[in-house]
């Protein structure tokens, strides 16, 4: 695959039908993880146009920052906090349409209003996160989270 991303498509759902299949391509090319982390959080934030996409991986009793877009956030976040550490804790994806109304928000950002945090699988147990902010509010719905989900499913399949 070029190192360019072809997205014709004018509404969310037609943007991820033709963005998977080229991070899929982009991904069974390339065995190193950290450098798929990171075109998968470029191609993420370029094409969808996210205020801030990226991984936390997860080392020991938290999980740590990993390749991303967007503005400087948290480093280090513990089991059951924030949006993150909740998703890693519960092992199931969490969509937030105001963070501001989530319990134990972390404000890594002011910018950030809404998210969706869904979480990658290798032995059943959680190994990483994908957490996406949106600067409006309410701006996840069910049509990311069945595309987003597809995308973590590759991703788990080069663990």
């Amino acid at each position: 695959m070029a190192e360019q991303l072809i997205i014709t498509g004018t509404s969310k759902e037609d943007k991820y039908k033709e963005l998977l299949p080229q991070l899929e391509a982009l991904v069974s090319s390339e065995s190193d993880l950290i450098a798929n982390l990171a075109n998968i959080s470029a191609a993420l934030h370029e094409s969808m146009k996210f205020f801030w996409v990226g991984f936390y991986l997860v080392k020991g009793d938290e999980l740590v920052l990993g390749p991303f877009q967007g503005p400087i956030a948290c480093t280090r976040i513990r089991m059951g906090k924030g949006v993150c550490g909740t998703v890693w804790q519960e092992k199931k994806v969490l969509i937030v349409p105001d963070v501001n109304e989530f319990p134990g928000h972390i404000a890594c950002s002011t910018g950030s209003k809404s998210e969706i945090v869904l979480p990658a699988f290798k032995n059943n147990e959680v190994v990483m996160v994908l957490d996406v902010d949106s600067d409006q509010l309410n701006d996840f719905d069910k049509v990311d989270e069945q595309y987003l989900g597809q995308l973590m499913q590759i991703i788990e399949r080069s663990l």
